[in-house]
């Protein structure tokens, strides 16, 4: 069953990746008396998720940041070292958190789950954005077509702040 607006988070062990190292944090310690805007991606490096969902992110990161948000994360079932090459790649370093769900447990645990075996990608996150408020789920926008960031990007969000 899919996460919903009012649940909690489901409380499973992340990768947060920064410039020199990769840190395990459990979501109850990172979402907790925070705000956090964090967004799912399938998967790092991909075309719709590299050129339309995470540039508007980083666009819009002061704005976002000054409407009440503390953490602005992105999240991938990818492992740390992908997510670490996307976030320099990008230059996302710094502006954004990157998270890697390199099992899919946070994508499983959350319903958040999507089976990309066809397109040789195994399972990954479906595409989403979700604003959070210590660890609990305030607004959630699940991506209604497939390679478009329109209902899970940063305007969106944006409107719901």
């Amino acid at each position: 069953m899919t996460i919903a607006v009012g649940d909690s988070l489901p409380d499973v062990k992340l990768k947060v990746v920064g410039p020199e190292e990769m840190t395990e944090v459990s979501t109850s310690e990172f979402f907790w008396n925070k705000k956090v805007v964090l967004f799912g991606v399938p998967g790092a490096f991909t075309p719709t998720c590299s050129n339309n969902h995470l540039p508007g992110y980083l666009e819009n990161a002061d704005t976002i940041l000054g409407k009440g948000i503390d953490t602005i994360a992105v999240i991938a079932v990818n492992d740390a070292f992908v997510m670490r090459a996307w976030a320099r790649f990008t230059g996302g370093e710094g502006k954004i958190t990157f998270l890697a769900d390199g099992s899919g447990v946070f994508a499983k645990a959350a319903g958040l789950e999507q089976d990309m075996s066809a397109g040789g990608m195994g399972l990954r996150n479906k595409r989403f954005s979700m604003i959070i408020d210590s660890g609990k789920v305030t607004a959630l926008n699940l991506e209604g077509s497939p390679g478009q960031a329109v209902d899970s990007g940063a305007a969106r969000l944006l409107e719901q702040l």
